[in-house]
Formats: structure tokens, sequence, C-alpha cells
């Protein structure tokens, strides 16, 4: 699941690979759900209006479902749709048995509240873990939901043997999405947790004392190779569009000469994405759908 990189340089977590071993999982527990309860996973999918990239993303979904035997429903409303109108398809899709997992495509165009309306979302079939109740149960340590994007970096740690009990793991971004979810998994998996951002002192030298580096900051390559310890692993969240394309928010060619262990991007946390969705919505089926 990992690939060695050029000589001298960090070993290249392998995104793709690690996300191929999870559809294959999900599809293994897909069939067992089937055969053992008579249940085939739903996963409901809400975009307001029509967005290019959001469309492609969703559409990406409803093929991997497929793939791994669920069934995939997709709900489309125009991008003037009231915010009644988005609470009432949400309470609908709530209330359907076939439907074990809801995930509201964000971000919504204005003047709808993301936020407010993915907390009339069931916090069982909050597949994409963004409820408050979700997100309230993962600060405190108890089972739940979990950010897929989060997930995903853990998935990867582990698949790249990266010891977490008592390494100092330096998280960069404290947004709601990744930052401070992933903050908390770290925690929970007895890392010593540093959680930097913009306004963080000093921060090439807090960035220094991770054993683990993860950047989730949204800034292209603010990570350079002086911020980074030597041997560290470093997963990059980023995903940024610039002339050159896609770049990640690590300097990837002069961070992989000191790392010992490095994600690229595209390919390195991006596909993990969708393949911690799918693994969500099959936890929440089963959750749903006790045997017996």
């Amino acid at each position: 699941m990992t690939a060695p990189g050029s000589p001298g340089g960090a070993t290249v977590i392998d995104g793709r690979e690690v996300a191929r071993g999870v559809r294959a999982r999900v599809a293994g527990e897909v069939a067992e759900l089937v055969a053992e309860r008579g249940v085939v996973p739903g996963l409901a999918t809400v975009l307001v209006g029509e967005d290019p990239a959001s469309e492609i993303y969703v559409r990406r979904k409803g093929e991997a479902c497929r793939e791994v035997g669920m069934a995939s429903f997709h709900h489309p409303l125009p991008a003037d749709a009231s915010a009644d109108e988005v609470r009432a398809l949400l309470a609908r899709l709530n209330a359907d048995p076939t439907v074990h997992g809801v995930l509201l495509q964000l971000p919504l165009p204005p003047p709808l509240d993301g936020d407010a309306m993915t907390a009339t979302i069931d916090p069982a079939k909050d597949v994409d873990g963004l409820t408050p109740v979700n997100a309230g149960l993962l600060a405190r340590g108890r089972p739940g939901l979990v950010p897929c994007t989060p997930a995903g970096v853990m998935e990867l740690l582990r698949a790249a043997g990266t010891e977490l009990t008592g390494a100092r793991a330096v998280v960069l971004g404290r947004s709601s999405l990744v930052g401070r979810p992933l903050a908390a998994l770290l925690l929970a998996a007895d890392a010593t947790v540093v959680h930097c951002h913009s306004r963080t002192r000093d921060l090439p030298a807090a960035c220094r004392e991770g054993e683990v580096l993860i950047a989730a900051a949204g800034r292209p390559r603010l990570v350079t190779r002086d911020m980074v310890a030597e041997g560290a692993t470093v997963i990059d969240v980023g995903i940024n569009r610039t002339d050159e394309g896609l770049v990640g928010d690590v300097d990837f060619e002069a961070v992989r000469e000191r790392a010992g262990a490095i994600t690229p991007v595209p390919g390195g946390v991006g596909p993990m994405t969708i393949a911690m969705l799918l693994a969500n919505t099959v936890e929440a089926a089963r959750a749903q759908t006790p045997p017996g």
C-alpha cells in the first residue's frame, strides 16, 4: 500500500490502492448484509443547484455505490430551492427505510445555511459525520459516524504502519470538516496532538515537532521542507487548483526528500473520501437493521 520514492526519498503512500482495499472490504460487508438480513444499504445524495464540480462528485458517489452493491438515490433540487423545500426532502429521506445514509452536498447556494440544513439529517443516517450529534460524540470519544476525509486519513496512517500511540502528531488546519475531527481521532488513537493554524506563532517550528504531520490548511505548498522533521509521516489533505494543475498543501518534491512517508496530490487522501463514505453507509445500514 506504499511505494518507494526516489533514492533517498520518502515512501509514497498510495491512496488509490488503500481505497481499493476499503472498497473491496465494503463490497464483502454489503454482500453479507444482503445474504444475512436481506438489506441492501442505500445512500441518498441531495444536490442543490448545478455546480459542475459538485455534480461530478455526486455522480462518482453513485457509481461507487453501485460498484459495491449498494443502492444509490439522487435528489437534485434547483438553485432557488427554499430552506423549507430542502428540509422537507431531508425529512422524507430520514423517514425512508430504504435509505440508510443521507448526504447533503456542500456548499449550498446562498442564502441557504449548510450547517443548519445538515443539522436536520437524522444522526443515524449522517454518513458525512457532520451533524452536531455526531460531532459531539466524536469530541467525547464515543462511537458515531465520523467525517469521511478524516477517517480516510486514519486509514492511510494504518496502511502505512504509522505507530500513533504516544507519537507527536501535528494537525495544520482547524476546519470542522477535517482539522477538528482529525485531532479528535488522533487523540482517540493515543497520539499527542498539537493543533496548528494560520495564527500559530512560529508555525515552522511547531510543525517540525511532529512525527506525524497532517496538512489541511487549504493553501498551496504551504508546508515546505524546513517545516518537516526528518523521517516524519506527512499526510497532505489539501487539493488546490493552480495554473500548474492540482497541488496539495505540501511542497511534495521538496518535502519527500526529508519525510519518511508522504501522500501525493492527487492520488493520496482524495480517493479515500468516497471509500470511507461507502464504509460509513454500510455501518449505518448495519446499525439500523439489527439481526433477527
